[in-house]
């Protein structure tokens, strides 16, 4: 498994940072000028305006290490930063990307890493991809800061939290940006300043390195979770373990090259997960309210969760769109029944003898990968494998919500091929239902069929997932 990128972390990082309240008051002119556009003249002095962004800010940094979701900046001004100036979202529309830029390049004093520059140029000398990932609200103060410090260029890809909409440590914005840079995130390291958001981010999303950078800037929180690969004082420090991991890759290459096999991607439910009660809430939901659904439910309900399949509308808007389906329109049921369909979705069961056959598999040296059709986050399915220790395996996720496309079509399965550098024919395929398996096959992939439609075609068909272990293309 060759060792192919590293992805940095920006603020605390690639460049420090700091404030004092005297700092903040003495640029807080700036904040007022950019409220004044949209029509607000904040009822509070320089130092209570600061005060407010301040505690704001945490309490921010409180809800999201919770939630690992970012806001739209006119929410988090909203509700957050000036909630004392009970001032709307919609009103802050207008101006918020500039608050927000304005609050993270002057409230903020940043100094970039001098040695920086001479780190990058000797890590594109070997050869290794750099991109960032970089928890952010504003969009344009990453490429902006880049832009200025001369290092823009050597960054690709650049992935900002307020673009992708979750936060790290979530392990999703990981496996992200390691699709666009096409590695696997076994072969990446990432570089971070913080353990909570970087290095327990890093380590979910099954990264080969987690290294950690000091920057003595603490914002009165909490940081723990875990252990960085690698503790450094300054960005030179980066070379030599670069150099020698790159020294190191024939001893991550556990898999024997004569294996014909050298990945496994999984259909994730009804094969990794069932749901034990399916439809059970939502059908009782109609049942107490004497709803039924019309004739062509069926087929309408389907079009509807293409939609939400493909990313187009969001998991909420479908359950949504189904009860409006049905007829619902009041708030109080449209609510009742969101909430129904939301705990069918969520309450899982994971099927017997997953954890410890992914577990073995990884150990084995395998690529492991995951190509699911869903409308929930890839963050849900992780959170549910973490709690049977096997959420920090997989190399690949490839969901067709982020995909904008469905399987069977052949870029899901392409995609997942092309990030870890096989060929089809060197990966195995488990899937249930008939299109998926087929899809597989269609590209050249081998294909194992577990809890299977009856007219489903494979290559090989398991009762249980253990016996995935025995399949005769994985033998040594």
């Amino acid at each position: 498994m060759t060792f192919k990128a590293i992805f940095f972390d920006m603020g605390g990082t690639i460049e420090t940072f700091q404030f004092t309240r005297e700092y903040r008051i003495a640029k807080i002119h700036l904040i007022r000028q950019c409220l004044e556009k949209a029509g607000i003249q904040p009822c509070a002095s320089d130092a209570q305006l600061v005060d407010m962004i301040t505690e704001g800010a945490i309490t921010y940094l409180r809800w999201n290490l919770e939630s690992n979701i970012e806001l739209k900046p006119s929410e988090i001004w909203s509700k957050y930063f000036l909630t004392d100036l009970s001032v709307s979202s919609k009103a802050l529309a207008p101006i918020a990307e500039e608050l927000a830029f304005i609050y993270e390049t002057q409230l903020f004093a940043r100094e970039f890493r001098p040695e920086v520059p001479r780190v990058l140029e000797e890590i594109k000398r070997m050869g290794l991809t750099i991109g960032c990932i970089s928890n952010t609200q504003s969009h344009d103060q990453v490429p902006h800061n880049l832009q200025a410090y001369g290092i823009l260029d050597y960054f690709n890809p650049i992935v900002l939290s307020s673009v992708y909409g979750r936060r790290k440590p979530d392990p999703s914005i990981f496996y992200y940006a390691t699709r666009l840079a096409n590695a696997p995130t076994s072969s990446c390291a990432y570089i971070g300043d913080t353990i909570n958001r970087d290095i327990l981010g890093a380590r979910r999303a099954g990264f080969r390195l987690a290294i950690r950078i000091l920057h003595n800037f603490s914002n009165d929180e909490s940081d723990n979770g875990t252990e960085p690969d690698h503790l450094i004082h300054n960005m030179e420090e980066l070379i030599p373990i670069l150099e020698q991991e790159i020294k190191n890759d024939s001893k991550h290459r556990v898999f024997s090259e004569k294996r014909r096999i050298k990945a496994l991607f999984f259909d994730a439910g009804d094969i990794l997960y069932i749901r034990p009660q399916k439809n059970q809430n939502f059908e009782h939901f109609l049942n107490i309210h004497n709803i039924t659904p019309p004739p062509d439910f069926e087929a309408e309900s389907k079009k509807i969760r293409d939609l939400a399949y493909s990313g187009q509308i969001k998991r909420y808007d479908y359950y949504k769109k189904i009860l409006l389906l049905c007829g619902i329109t009041s708030s109080k049921e449209l609510a009742e029944g969101i909430f129904a369909m939301s705990e069918d979705d969520n309450t899982v069961e994971i099927m017997d003898g997953v954890p410890e056959t992914i577990l073995k598999l990884k150990k084995e040296g395998y690529f492991l990968g995951i190509i699911t059709d869903t409308a929930l986050s890839i963050s849900q399915k992780l959170k549910w494998f973490e709690k049977y220790g096997f959420g920090h395996v997989w190399d690949v996720m490839i969901s067709s919500r982020e995909m904008g496309i469905r399987k069977p079509s052949p870029i899901m399965y392409e995609k997942a091929i092309s990030q870890t550098g096989i060929q089809a024919s060197e990966a195995i395929f488990v899937g249930h239902k008939k299109t998926e398996l087929d899809g597989a096959k269609a590209i050249g992939m081998y294909t194992v069929a577990f809890n299977y439609e009856i007219d489903a075609h494979a290559d090989v068909y398991i009762q249980d997932f253990r016996d995935l272990l025995k399949v005769p293309v994985l033998e040594k």
